[in-house]
Order: structure tokens, then C-alpha cells, then sequence
């Protein structure tokens, strides 16, 4: 586990070895996207591309946050978070919507996602959003709890 200081007044603990699953309809973006993670100390990233193999991998792994593409085919990224919010057992998993399109953040909260982040966008940027939607995903679980 690693500690990751920001701007906020307290730290966030941020677990590395939690899984993410990476999302792209490009093999190229679902490599640089890895990386970027593995550089920010993320060490286990699986990566698919496309919304029905995320399913079929969220269906077999207990990952701890998935980042999707907004625009890929067949299935899209707010298909993608449409699908993971109505299955009871993968509802609770914090997505992030990456996109070179003008979208908004309110576009990723219409969407049901828990982030958004523009391209392009560099590691610093990524962890913090990663930060942020865990720090969240954190707090939603304690009110609930």
C-alpha cells in the first residue's frame, strides 16, 4: 500500500495492488493507458477491448476500479457503466470515462460513471482522478455502511 500526498488536508491511502481494468476499443491506448498506471505504482492492470470482454473479465475478478474508453463500438463507455450499474454484483465498482471528445464531467455523472478524465492527460492527472473516485467510492461506502 502506498500513501499518495495531494492537495487535499489529508492523505489518501491508495491500495496499488488493487486490480483495474483498462477499456479501450484501441490496443494501443489499453498498452499507453497501463503504463501510465504501472508508472503511478499500479501493479495489476488488465486490459480488454471492448464493453462485452470488461463484463466477462468483471464477471470473473473482483477489481477495485475500472477506466473505459467513452467512445468505442460496439458497446460504448456510458453503455459499459449502464451494464455495470445494473448487475447487483459489480454495481459498487468506481469507473472512470477517458475521452478526447468536449465532454463534461456532467456527461460522466449522467452516465452513472464516478469520473471523467480528457485526453490527453498526463500520470500526475491520473492519479489524482484515481485518487478522487476512490476517496469517494470511500466516504459513499462509510454512509452507507
Amino acid at each position: 500500500m502506498v500513501t499518495v500526498a495531494s492537495n487535499r488536508p489529508l492523505e489518501i491511502i491508495v491500495n496499488t495492488a488493487m486490480p483495474i481494468l483498462v477499456v479501450d476499443d484501441s490496443r494501443s491506448m489499453t498498452r499507453i493507458m497501463a503504463s501510465l498506471l504501472q508508472q503511478i505504482g499500479f501493479s495489476d492492470v488488465d486490459q480488454v477491448n471492448d464493453g462485452a470482454s470488461a463484463l466477462q473479465n468483471l464477471k470473473g475478478k473482483r477489481y477495485g476500479l475500472v477506466i473505459s474508453d467513452w467512445e468505442m463500438q460496439p458497446m460504448n463507455g456510458p453503455e459499459l457503466v449502464h451494464a455495470v450499474r445494473d448487475d447487483a454484483a459489480l454495481a459498487g465498482i468506481p469507473v472512470i470515462l477517458v475521452t478526447t471528445e468536449g465532454a463534461r464531467d456532467d456527461g460522466a455523472w449522467l452516465s452513472g460513471a464516478d469520473g471523467f478524465l480528457p485526453k490527453p492527460f498526463t500520470p500526475a492527472a491520473l492519479r489524482e482522478k484515481i485518487e478522487e473516485v476512490l476517496a469517494r467510492s470511500a466516504d459513499e461506502v462509510k454512509a452507507t455502511g
